[in-house]
């Protein structure tokens, strides 16, 4: 396998698992395609001739390039981290596209995507490598440079981290829908009292606006303030297309040509208790909106 072209067969294959394990990893699609093509001019140059497994291979190194990538923007944040807002996988709202269902990696939601950039680089690597793509201990040991004993103690505790804070929700998206509808609906209609009993007393609104835009950028927490600052943004003029981001219960809204925002939605006992909202336009811009027919 000396020639470029078997070599970019044999990475072709295993592209799809490496971006969602940077994906994953990162939680923006910018980054981990840096890092795939990263990983490819790595492959292409070291040859693969005496390479028992590629693919393990391969992890290796789009794990560590993700690894690295992570630790330098945890030391150079462009936004604070209580309030970042990972890249969406966005689906229609009748069913995920078979060529997403790696990228969710089990369908673990916004939520959780979100809980994930509060472990150290470390943590999340071993955690995302170990429960959501199946690699051993031995092996992510190597990565880190720690023993497998260590290792399985570190994945443990990242596993118990986000337990404690990954929030209860339905188990099927259809049954949140009503609840989202009649969000946007007392939303639109300026119906601030219908708002606020939709809404968990706790809630937790977390909207990235990207650098430059404080306005957009905010943490909101309790039920009165969301639903102020959701009637505060209101547009007559938006569509609320109905979808799936990342699996779990949301909406694109757009107006006229311009990409306003993508929502998720973390809903329990009918009322909603997250909403992660990613208002920044470089970002919107580079979102796949073909699920929806945009």
């Amino acid at each position: 396998m000396a020639d470029t072209e078997a070599l970019a067969r044999e990475f072709e294959e295993h592209r799809p698992r490496l971006r969602a394990i940077s994906y994953r990893m990162l939680g923006s699609f910018a980054e981990a395609d840096d890092t795939v093509q990263e990983t490819w001019l790595r492959f292409s140059g070291a040859g693969a001739e005496d390479v028992e497994n590629v693919g393990a291979w391969l992890t290796t190194i789009v794990a560590r390039l993700s690894l690295n990538a992570l630790r330098a923007r945890r030391r150079h944040p462009e936004e604070p981290l209580e309030v970042y807002v990972p890249d969406p996988v966005i689906s229609s709202a009748e069913g995920i596209d078979p060529e997403q269902e790696i990228l969710l990696a089990d369908a673990v939601g916004t939520a959780l995507q979100v809980i994930l950039d509060t472990l150290q680089p470390a943590e999340r690597l071993a955690l995302v490598l170990h429960d959501m793509f199946d690699v051993p201990y031995d092996d992510i040991a190597r990565m880190l440079g720690k023993t497998p004993v260590a290792t399985r103690q570190l994945t443990s505790r990242a596993r118990h981290r986000v337990r404690d804070v990954d929030p209860p929700q339905e188990p099927d998206p259809a049954l949140s829908r009503p609840v989202v509808s009649a969000f946007f609906a007392a939303a639109h209609g300026g119906d601030l009292d219908a708002l606020i009993s939709l809404l968990d007393p706790e809630i937790v609104l977390r909207s990235a606006g990207g650098p430059g835009r404080p306005a957009a950028t905010a943490l909101v927490q309790g039920a009165d303030a969301v639903a102020s600052r959701a009637m505060m943004f209101r547009r007559p003029d938006a569509r609320v297309i109905p979808a799936l981001i990342n699996g779990g219960p949301g909406v694109v809204i757009v107006a006229g040509d311009e990409r306003v925002s993508v929502m998720s939605f973390t809903v329990a006992g009918g009322r909603i208790t997250e909403i992660t909202a990613l208002v920044d336009p470089d970002r919107l811009a580079r979102l796949d909106l073909s699920p929806l027919g945009l």
